[in-house]
């Protein structure tokens, strides 16, 4: 069984992210989220709740192992894209890759829900399978 490194959750005001997408617009969209993130949250009808789960997702991510609100872990370190089944998976790059290999994280879990006025997310990271 693996074992559980760290957990974290967040919860994310829809009205809040919209927020900061009209007041920064793409200085802000391009500084947290990855092309795919956008191409994807455009995508949908209710995009600023998907961006705000997004938001929410790649905050627990970073709780889950400790860094977050630490410099050096650029927000679009964290990608949320779905699996072939619309589930989503978190990759990560750069300054996170390098945390979650430092920490032997072996993988990453996250579970996201939205609604029209609130987004949360909740993130597992786990060690490798013991051997026995």
């Amino acid at each position: 069984m693996a074992e559980i490194l760290g957990i974290g959750s967040d919860i994310a005001e829809c009205l809040r992210i919209a927020r900061m997408i009209e007041r920064h617009g793409e200085l802000f969209i391009q500084r947290v989220y990855t092309p795919e993130e956008v191409r994807y949250c455009q995508s949908r009808r209710q995009s600023t709740q998907h961006f705000a789960a997004r938001w929410a997702a790649k905050e627990a991510v970073l709780k889950a192992l400790g860094i977050s609100g630490r410099r050096g872990a650029a927000w679009a370190d964290v990608e949320i894209r779905p699996d072939d089944s619309g589930r989503p998976i978190v990759a990560v790059r750069g300054a996170v890759k390098d945390v979650v290999e430092q920490q032997g994280v072996a993988k990453l879990l996250i579970s996201i829900a939205h609604c029209r006025t609130h987004a949360t997310a909740y993130a597992m990271a786990l060690g490798r399978e013991d051997e026995e």
